[in-house]
């Protein structure tokens, strides 16, 4: 049932040596029986890299952080339907962020799915919702080294996308395996001189404008860009809510993103006349609420799409800049600003502080703190360059595993996960992957026992005033819950913060020792 000889590969053997020879070197998994002839052919190719995880949501969101950092994709190794339900949460996210992954399903023999065994399903029909660009089940050892290369061109993109390759164990194991011929990225799509030519006309017309830039125009280079349009014509920029990844720091221009809440954002835009879309979508409101628009932007404002899905943002700002004679040096840099650390009570704004403080160069930020997070972003703009990354798609859970997976793909740069409580508890088990794998990734949970954005937004849906049974739902608290122990049993050394002072010395401490680290603070309840 499965070969020896290396020239004689099976089609799990072709299809690893495949995904190597395109570039994706890392597997992220959490097998099963149909999946164990791709697990014994990881000892014959040793270039790929499999990390364990405990659960798929972990492993599907650890691809996801890895890609967004590496800017190419790792594979995910699920088992069946049910391995993908568990990981579906995190693979929307990846989608919404267009973010570049190849999911690789084990699927039962094909001879065998006639007997409709307990864990048959429909993996097709499941796969769609977050890889609706493209899903294929290999059909024999012949074929899945070219499935596997076109998906990997397929998640590539541009724009990347969720590529899924469903493996049927059967065409795992049986010899005849074909390695595929890696196939050549396609470039970003061209610019559009059209484009370019009308939002250098109403950049100039004296009118309100905005620009709202998002994906690729979050680079360095985008951002730098997006400033000198501002600055030479007024016009007011804001990133997108949710950024996939997003350049800051000292020397590099800060950008506010559009807030979460619909009136906040409405406000930011009240008045514009054109708003130019650089790789950003047109602003909405993310839930729908009694009496209030979905769509944000404002009425009687020309809608501008200087770079969509596929498209290279930055570049597309840069020729706008040229077309208008921007000043090259007019970008508004942010200057170097590191607060001191913070002293006296805890709560979400002295950890932001402490972050602020002791934030080293070069870090990543993978931020799931929800309302406790508010603080951090402004904190940290003048702190030492670092790139954000945030929760794409809205699906809770993905802070833990994409600073796993960011923190695969840079070994040499500190991981920092911002994380609430609630999220937390969806994809603890990252932990455990972190310390198996000895990552750089120091965790701070906001501890305020509460799910303090449902408590918000328990108000703002206009429900009615809640009684205790609806207080119950949302209350984290009886019994109280230990991260550090939680942490500690996952093999994570985890310390608990009460004051500003035990935050930033533990904060200073975990940052300086190398393998990952928890700091459970404990902020004021929301209720």
């Amino acid at each position: 049932m499965s070969d020896t000889a290396p020239d004689t590969p099976n089609g799990a053997r072709a299809l690893i040596r495949t995904l190597v020879a395109a570039g994706v070197d890392t597997c992220f998994t959490n097998p099963g029986t149909s999946e164990m002839h791709f697990v014994a052919a990881l000892d014959a190719v040793p270039e790929m890299r499999a990390v364990l995880a405990l659960f798929e949501g972990v492993a599907t969101g650890a691809a996801d952080g890895y890609a967004r950092m590496a800017g190419r994709p790792a594979t995910t190794l699920l088992h069946l339907g049910p391995g993908l339900g568990n990981g579906l949460a995190n693979l929307h996210n990846a989608r919404k962020g267009r973010v570049p992954v190849v999911n690789v399903i084990g699927d039962h023999a094909t001879y065998h799915k006639q007997y409709n065994a307990q864990l048959e399903s429909d993996i097709e029909t499941a796969a769609r919702n977050v890889s609706p660009g493209w899903v294929r089940t290999s059909e024999s050892p012949a074929e899945v080294g070219r499935d596997a290369a076109e998906a990997v061109a397929a998640a590539l993109g541009p724009p990347g996308q969720v590529a899924t390759l469903i493996l049927p164990a059967d065409v795992s194991w049986s010899p005849g395996g074909v390695q595929g011929e890696p196939i050549a990225p396609a470039g970003p799509l061209a610019l559009d001189a059209d484009a370019v030519d009308a939002v250098a006309k109403a950049l100039r017309s004296g009118e309100p404008c905005g620009i709202l830039v998002g994906g690729t125009a979050l680079s360095e280079d985008g951002l730098v860009a997006a400033s000198r349009l501002a600055t030479a014509t007024g016009a007011k920029l804001v990133a997108e809510t949710f950024p996939t990844r997003m350049a800051r720091g000292a020397g590099v221009p800060n950008v506010d993103r559009l807030p979460y809440l619909a009136e906040f954002a409405m406000a930011q835009l009240e008045g514009l006349r054109h708003l130019v879309l650089a790789d950003a979508k047109a602003p909405v409101s993310f839930f729908a609420y009694p009496g209030k628009p979905s769509y944000l932007v404002p009425d009687g404002c020309e809608v501008h799409v200087l770079a969509g899905p596929g498209s290279d943002g930055a570049a597309a700002l840069a020729a706008v800049a040229e077309a208008i004679g921007a000043p090259v040096d007019g970008a508004a840099r942010q200057p170097a600003a590191v607060p001191d650390r913070p002293t006296g009570a805890l709560d979400a704004r002295a950890v932001a502080q402490a972050v602020a403080a002791l934030l080293p160069e070069g870090a990543i930020v993978s931020d799931e703190g929800n309302t406790s997070s508010l603080f951090a972003p402004g904190m940290t703009a003048g702190a030492p360059r670092h790139d954000w990354l945030t929760l794409t798609g809205g699906a809770i859970g993905q802070g833990l595993p994409v600073a796993t997976g960011a923190a695969v793909a840079c070994p040499d740069r500190r991981v920092i996960a911002l994380e609430a409580d609630g999220s937390a508890l969806y994809t603890l088990q990252s932990l455990w992957t972190q310390a198996r794998e000895s990552l750089d990734v120091t965790t701070i949970v906001f501890n305020n026992r509460s799910y303090a954005v449902l408590n918000m937004e328990l108000n703002r849906v206009g429900a009615e005033p809640p009684g205790p049974k609806a207080k119950e739902l949302l209350d984290l608290s009886r019994p109280d819950i230990d991260f550090v122990a939680l942490a500690t049993g996952l093999g994570v050394r985890a310390t608990r913060a009460t004051t500003a002072e035990e935050m930033s010395d533990q904060l200073a401490r975990a940052l300086a020792e190398p393998g990952p680290s928890l700091i459970e603070a404990m902020v004021p309840t929301v209720m």
